[in-house]
């Protein structure tokens, strides 16, 4: 396939209060032979996405129900495959930087010539289609080497990948816990492909994206008439993904309801779908993934006891990042080797500086957030190796308030350390690292004379 083809084929959402301005880049986009939609409420926006996400999505900043940046965070909080372009007529730099920090694709200043939004959403359409051609690549080489995708060197992640691939042989249901960002999916889908089902789909749903009765569609699929707008009969995902792996992610969030139409299909292997009398035949697995405490979930009425002991007859804990912080170094090599074929760069690395501040944070957001920091620094940097102030602020402000609990030593090497820190994170802004530390910026001034820190360490 062309690159014209595939950029005709993306599904485009654009978002503005103003009606004007959507009729003009519909237009604008219909002649491209784009599949184009409009939506005067962000809302709006959102809930068709659940039904059918889109490619991209274009939306103004400043809109009356919700502004743009709110809605670019629930869209890549649900949908972060999707491309979100902001626009807007008050730009600034601050908020560029910040929009781009928080996944937004690009941030385009008013007006929005026809030229300019083709440029965009061409740039957009080549990120969406190399992203799936490296998911494509990743699932082959899953073929090859089920848990190639799964990279560390430490005694935690050896051990993940024992019990891996001894899971993957036993057709049995998985039940896969970590915190949100330690990479669920991905051992989801190496346990499928070491299984004797990788021939077969593996298809992943988010339980925690969808109303109760849109995630029973999605599920269990529906007869015609069932409900008003169901023309024809539509299969759900557990036919879609027939003698293969069904992965259930934030299956905690699953309602009741739903969690009796899943308890009858694992009994019975066997669904009825919405609206439906007669049964349909089933063979899958079920693999399952929570960042809840289920057995607290269960004593609190909110998850089935029956369907919970069902779905854990293996469950597989994925440690936290901050439990096996040798592997930043080697992730880090990966998502900047990524992000560099992905953004057209060739950045080296991180200095030993940047490196060191990754290796004392707690990282709350996991391998996930790690990713998106690297991503940001490489999109944004302008040098072949990152430094720290590179890095997200809050990251490098954190920095400056930590000190090594093993680093034993006189009381003035302490203070010069600390004094760097704070002065490599501010930039050596000598007011700011003032403010910082409490000091007049002439004791500052002082003290680095006094403990021989010059100007840039």
């Amino acid at each position: 396939m062309n690159q014209t083809k595939q950029v005709s084929s993306l599904r485009v959402a654009v978002v503005d209060d103003e009606p004007l301005a959507l009729k003009s880049i519909s237009r604008i986009l219909g002649r491209r032979g784009h599949e184009v939609e409009v939506f005067e409420s962000p809302y709006q926006a959102l809930d068709r996405m659940f039904q059918s996400p889109f490619h991209i999505v274009m939306t103004d900043i400043r809109m009356p129900e919700m502004n743009g940046m709110e809605l670019l965070e629930r869209i890549k909080a649900r949908f972060p495959e999707t491309q979100v372009i902001l626009f807007t007529g008050y730009a600034s730099v601050d908020d560029a930087v910040k929009a781009i920090k928080q996944g937004a694709f690009y941030y385009v200043e008013k007006p929005l010539t026809p030229d300019k939004i083709l440029s965009v959403l061409k740039r957009a359409a080549d990120k969406i289609f190399l992203m799936a051609e490296n998911k494509k690549l990743k699932e082959e080489l899953l073929k090859k080497d089920n848990t190639r995708g799964i990279l560390g060197i430490s005694s935690e992640i050896r051990e993940l990948i024992k019990v891996i691939n001894k899971v993957a042989k036993i057709d049995c249901n998985v039940l896969i816990q970590g915190e949100s960002g330690t990479g669920k999916e991905l051992v989801a889908r190496a346990i499928h492909h070491g299984s004797l089902r990788k021939e077969k789909p593996f298809v992943a749903f988010n339980c925690g994206g969808f109303t109760e009765e849109l995630a029973a569609n999605e599920l269990f699929g529906h007869e015609k008439g069932a409900f008003t707008g169901a023309d024809s009969v539509k299969s759900g995902l557990f036919e879609a993904a027939q003698g293969g792996t069904v992965f259930l992610d934030e299956i905690g969030e699953m309602s009741l309801s739903t969690q009796v139409k899943l308890l009858r299909l694992i009994q019975e292997r066997k669904l009825f779908r919405v609206g439906g009398a007669k049964p349909v035949s089933l063979d899958v697995r079920l693999v399952s993934a929570t960042n809840k405490d289920l057995e607290h979930e269960v004593k609190a009425g909110r998850f089935r006891e029956d369907v919970f002991f069902r779905l854990k007859v293996v469950v597989i804990r994925i440690p936290p990042l901050r439990e096996h912080k040798e592997d930043i170094p080697q992730l880090v090599e990966h998502f900047i080797s990524y992000y560099n074929r992905l953004y057209n760069k060739d950045v080296e690395g991180l200095t030993d500086h940047a490196m060191e501040t990754l290796m004392r944070y707690s990282f709350p957001g996991n391998v996930r957030e790690l990713e998106h920091m690297v991503c940001s620094a490489v999109a944004l940097g302008e040098k072949r190796w990152l430094r720290a102030d590179d890095l997200p602020e809050d990251l490098r402000l954190l920095d400056v308030d930590t000190v090594l609990r093993d680093d034993l030593t006189t009381l003035a090497k302490q203070e010069r350390a600390h004094i760097v820190r704070v002065l490599e994170a501010t930039n050596y802004n000598k007011v700011r690292a003032a403010g910082i530390l409490g000091i007049p910026r002439t004791t500052l001034w002082r003290k680095m004379k006094k403990l021989g820190i010059s100007e840039i360490e």
